[in-house]
C-alpha cells in the first residue's frame, strides 16, 4: 500500500512538469516573447507613434495594429527611420518606427493599445507593445 502511494506521488509530479513544460512551450509559440517596442501621442495627441522590433528576426519589419478605446483602428508595418532606437540597441538597423494619425476622435480623454502581430501558420496573435498610452485629444 505504502509502495502504491509513493508512485502515485511521483506520477503526479512527472504529470505536473510535463504539463507545465507543454504549457511554456505551446505559449512562447503562440506568444513569442521576441517582440519589443514603444509607443506614445505626439503632436497634441494627433497621432501615435513609436517602434516594434522582433528580436527573433531583427532585419525584419513587424506588422503593428493600434486599438483606440478598444476599437480596432488601423494596421501598418513598422519601417519608418528611428535612428535613436537603433543608437540605444533595441534594433540592428533604424527602420523599425510607425506612425498613425488618429483622424476623427472625438475631443477627451483616450487610450491607444499598440500591438505587434504574429503570424503562426494560420493562427494570428498580438502581442502589446509597451504601455496602454492615455491621452487628451483636444479640438
Amino acid at each position: 500500500m505504502k509502495r502504491l502511494v509513493h508512485l502515485l506521488i511521483v506520477k503526479s509530479i512527472l504529470d505536473t512538469i510535463f504539463v507545465g513544460t507543454l504549457a511554456v512551450v505551446v505559449y512562447t509559440r503562440l506568444f513569442p516573447p521576441t517582440f519589443h517596442g514603444w509607443g506614445e501621442a505626439v503632436a497634441e495627441s494627433r497621432s501615435i507613434s513609436g517602434w516594434a522590433v522582433d528580436n527573433a528576426e531583427p532585419w525584419q519589419r513587424v506588422e503593428v495594429q493600434l486599438f483606440v478605446d478598444g476599437n480596432f483602428a488601423g494596421t501598418q508595418v513598422a519601417q519608418l527611420s528611428r535612428p535613436d532606437v537603433s543608437a540605444a540597441g533595441w534594433a540592428k538597423d533604424e527602420w523599425h518606427g510607425y506612425e498613425f494619425v488618429l483622424d476623427g476622435l472625438s475631443v477627451g480623454t483616450h487610450e491607444a493599445r499598440v500591438y505587434a502581430l504574429h503570424r503562426s501558420g494560420e493562427r494570428n496573435t498580438l502581442q502589446l507593445l509597451g504601455n496602454p498610452i492615455r491621452f487628451e485629444k483636444r479640438r
